[in-house]
């Protein structure tokens, strides 16, 4: 049912642009007035948030060719809200040189009360380096409810225990006003971990364990945060987000021990806050695997306002696409980071090697540092994209899978003025490889990566990324 109403919709959409296409030949100088614009199958999502995404309103005066571009960036943009599985945009019917849109959508599921298992290690190779022990396994329950009271906010509940113990509950509403550019969020984290990354040694972590060193079931670290935001959104590709956080953090004097530096001053408890400022400019075909466009980003944190915590941290992340032919794409990211004072303690020296800064075929390493640039280069070239059958609703009756060959190359640096015992700090570090990557629903991909690093070694690698 589902599969003939696609078809229907895109044979309707074609034979309205022939038709307007025909009339356009013969007045190619007439242009055309946005009528009504009908939306169907938002069960859960406001309307209104659907409108906010468009580049095209009722009244405007657009030719074809700018009517059908905007069709185009406002598809992306509804699949980049991360609301739908599917979104359909057609000409629905016209009365002379005035023309009826409908926009029909298939809404995600957005509840998601969750059994949570994870291991706690940055990645799987990381943790396959500990035989993937099940004891350094993090399980409980996560509850999110996205499209909370569908204007695309998100209330977020966590209760995690296992090898570490995390409750978190959050709150974002990014449309909280009338205009829809104002929102804010609030949340709360609480956690206590039993093992404690206390220093880096021959570029990797060294963990140190309550179990064995002696004090057995004792959480070695706690920390808490309380944070409140603020988003603003004035159009549709750009976006503010002011950031205010509280933190407490304690440690044991066994961590002390293993590294005096890891807090300043050889200090056991810190509490202080922090401030940041990020800009995010969107633009892309779709923001969890961009093809084609580009995603600009920057901001500024500043943690502590007192001797013993002192950052100013400033970071910019570029993501470039383009289309070089049927099937064919390039693509590269580019992220600078500076931590000022350059001299700081273990725990502001996290660099290279967590979240997304990371060179494919350096994942067994983590490199420590206060300034830190990475370039990775990537072509990719499609190979099969289908579908297969899930469920008998209308909005989950496939699941869509992109499978792409890729190959690349990556390029980095550190540098590291005060811990520089680790060779891959304070020198030209560089990758390259091929790989598999799987794209499918709910932002979920599996990227299957065989890399070769400049120091002879190779290996196949899995990440996985869902920012759903």
């Amino acid at each position: 049912m589902a599969k003939n109403k696609a078809w229907k919709l895109v044979l309707l959409s074609l034979s309205f642009l022939l038709f307007l296409l025909c009339a356009h030949a013969q007045k190619p100088l007439s242009p055309y007035t946005v009528g009504q614009i009908y939306i169907t199958g938002n069960h859960k999502t406001k309307s209104y948030i659907i409108l906010r995404e468009l580049a095209f309103h009722t009244g405007d005066t657009l030719s074809l060719h700018e009517l059908v571009l905007r069709f185009g960036m406002a598809h992306d943009r509804l699949i980049n809200t991360h609301l739908f599985n599917e979104v359909i945009i057609f000409l629905k019917s016209f009365n002379g040189y005035t023309a009826d849109v409908e926009i029909d959508v298939k809404e995600r599921w957005y509840i998601f009360p969750l059994p949570y298992f994870k291991p706690v290690d940055r990645n799987f190779t990381a943790w396959a380096q500990k035989n993937y022990r099940l004891d350094r396994v993090n399980y409980g329950g996560k509850f999110t409810y996205y499209n909370f009271t569908g204007r695309n906010d998100q209330l977020t509940a966590w209760l995690i225990t296992g090898y570490a113990r995390q409750v978190q509950l959050y709150y974002n509403q990014p449309y909280a006003d009338k205009s829809l550019k104002h929102g804010f969020g609030l949340g709360f984290t609480y956690a206590q971990q039993k093992e404690v990354d206390a220093l880096t040694a021959n570029n990797q972590q060294v963990f140190i364990n309550s179990d064995t060193i002696g004090y057995a079931g004792k959480y070695l670290s706690e920390t808490y945060s309380f944070a409140a935001r603020y988003f603003y959104r004035p159009g549709l590709k750009i976006r503010h987000i002011l950031s205010l956080n509280y933190t407490g953090a304690k440690i044991d004097s066994a961590v002390t021990v293993w590294n005096p530096h890891y807090f300043p001053d050889d200090k056991k408890e810190l509490h202080y806050p922090e401030l940041s400022y990020r800009l995010i400019y969107t633009d892309v075909d779709y923001v969890s695997y961009p093809l084609k466009g580009i995603i600009f980003e920057t901001g500024l944190l500043r943690k502590g306002i007192t001797r013993e915590i002192n950052l100013w941290q400033l970071y910019a992340k570029l993501i470039r696409s383009w289309q070089l032919g049927r099937k064919w794409w390039f693509g590269f990211d580019n992220i600078n980071l500076l931590k000022w004072p350059l001299s700081q303690p273990f725990f502001n020296q996290q660099l290279m090697g967590y979240n997304d800064m990371y060179l494919r075929g350096l994942d067994r390493y983590v490199i420590d540092g206060t300034a830190g640039a990475l370039l990775r280069n990537t072509l990719y070239r499609e190979l099969l994209n289908f579908n297969i059958p899930f469920t008998r609703s209308p909005s989950h009756d496939h699941i869509p899978f992109r499978i792409y060959a890729t190959a690349f190359s990556d390029y980095g640096y550190v540098y590291n003025r005060d811990f520089t015992s680790n060779s891959l700090v304070n020198r030209m570090l560089y990758t390259a490889g091929v790989g598999i990557d799987v794209v499918t629903f709910y932002d979920l991909n599996f990227r299957f990566d065989y890399s070769f690093n400049q120091l002879g070694q190779n290996g196949l690698f899995l990440h996985i990324r869902n920012d759903f």
